[in-house]
């Protein structure tokens, strides 16, 4: 086990020297090569946005370098070797910044974000940016057209993700969609469904900032990659404040997902802790909008869907036509390309925890068969080893399911389980109660003839 330290640095002639720890293994991260360009995707980004009349501030830039240290230094070591559980890594992040005070009075809130979020010892610290790089946004033009979105909506390519697109597109907005072009089945989902709706609403100014980052595998000298990847969700909200930060308005940037998910309540003793992602849990949330008043970014994050279950999500979205053509497109598996070893291509595996909230949602949501495919296609042609991949989470959900039967009030002690709640008001927590019990309740349907059995 060793702890870490991940340091920025902006060009060859940034020779700043970052004193490290006792057992610390210092990684230095590039940002700046030849030019004064920004790498790792930023400065695409900022080319991308200025081509749409977006102009984001300093901060939000700021905002988008910590992303990439946070990015790379939970991509680029390995829970397995590099801490004493297997999951808890200690990393520190030296990132510099534009505004070394502002930033320093977020060192804390941004530690509680990030161990809430990936289960890690975070700490952070900033220091100036070296001289020469005290700007990176270009100025705007004297004349310019303002752009013409009203807002922001984060777009993955999941199921959630599209009905929340299609939504605000019926209701008359118009707005920039945010996604993070990583593993290539998530990518290309994003990029069809988007054509997609390119297609259907052809006269619209909505349009997309696709973030492309990744780092070499070999970053941290020695040490192997980590593919949990629990902080990848901070690049996303990152990326779409930072380009609200340039709207020249106040906005929302919408991040749809569907309550069940949200909460992720653990659904038996094995998934505890950090084994249940955090990405939209109301605590998360409410973390990044006290970061960004502390920022002073005319930037708030909403889940819109916070009190509704996956299938009530499909079966209220505003198309339903256009839902039901472009689910097939739509990308949920949590592992989509596990099955090649077997001969299968990209596709939903049908029995991880995202598939079988998906199958649950579009039986009960659309009203008609599932158009997926699934590799494992019948979840009760024959009965379910519990201890493995295809009857593990089922054998899971099950568990739940056989706990809130009997005692369906226990709804409202389990959804503290994966984190505080005390941002919400008694109201919202027992919305957050009910929708809790609603979505188990969807799954319960799915799973009601599948049978799991020890061995």
């Amino acid at each position: 086990m060793s702890r870490h330290l991940i340091f920025g640095k902006f060009g060859l002639k940034d020779k700043v020297a970052i004193p490290s720890g006792e057992d610390e293994v210092a990684t230095p991260l590039q940002f700046v090569q030849a030019t004064k360009r920004l790498d790792h995707g930023i400065g695409n980004a900022l080319d991308e946005l200025a081509a749409m009349g977006v102009y984001p501030s300093e901060i939000g830039v700021d905002l988008l370098v910590l992303a990439a240290h946070i990015h790379a230094a939970d991509t680029r070591i390995s829970r397995d070797t590099e801490s004493q559980d297997n999951w808890t890594r200690e990393i520190r992040l030296v990132v510099p910044v534009s505004d070394v005070d502002r930033w320093r009075g977020s060192a804390n809130l941004l530690r509680r974000m990030l161990n809430f979020l990936t289960g890690d010892r975070w700490t952070f610290d900033f220091r100036v940016r070296p001289q020469g790089f005290e700007r990176f946004v270009a100025p705007q033009p004297l004349v310019f057209a303002k752009p013409p979105f009203d807002g922001l909506s984060l777009f993955s390519g999941g199921l959630d993700s599209l009905i929340g697109a299609i939504d605000a597109l019926e209701q008359g907005r118009n707005p920039l969609f945010i996604s993070h072009a990583g593993e290539g089945a998530t990518s290309a989902a994003q990029e069809v469904l988007f054509r997609r709706l390119e297609t259907q609403y052809p006269k619209r100014p909505f349009r997309r900032l696709r973030m492309w980052m990744n780092f070499p595998k070999e970053l941290v000298k020695d040490v192997p990659s980590e593919n949990s990847m629990r902080g990848r969700s901070f690049l996303f909200f990152a990326t779409g404040t930072f380009a609200g930060s340039g709207l020249g308005r106040s906005s929302q940037l919408l991040a749809p997902e569907n309550g069940l998910i949200a909460l992720n309540v653990p659904l038996d003793q094995l998934r505890l802790g950090s084994l249940s992602t955090r990405t939209t849990h109301p605590f998360y949330i409410a973390r990044w909008n006290e970061l960004l008043r502390h920022l002073e970014m005319p930037v708030t994050i909403e889940n819109p869907y916070w009190n509704k279950t996956k299938g009530e999500m499909a079966s209220m979205c505003s198309n339903q036509a256009l839902l039901k053509r472009l689910v097939p497109e739509s990308l949920s598996c949590a592992s989509p390309t596990k099955g090649r070893w077997k001969g299968h291509g990209t596709e939903h595996c049908g029995f991880c925890l995202p598939c079988l909230i998906r199958r649950a949602a579009l039986n009960s949501g659309l009203g008609e068969r599932d158009p997926t495919k699934y590799t494992l296609a019948d979840l009760s042609a024959e009965p379910l080893t519990s201890t493995e991949a295809e009857g593990l989470q089922v054998r899971s959900f099950q568990v739940a399911i056989c706990r809130l039967i009997g005692r369906p009030g226990l709804a409202s002690v389990l959804i503290h389980k994966s984190g505080p709640l005390t941002d919400e008001s008694a109201d919202r927590q027992v919305e957050l109660a009910d929708v809790y019990l609603r979505g188990i309740s969807e799954v319960g349907q799915l799973l009601s003839n599948v049978t799991t059995t020890p061995n």
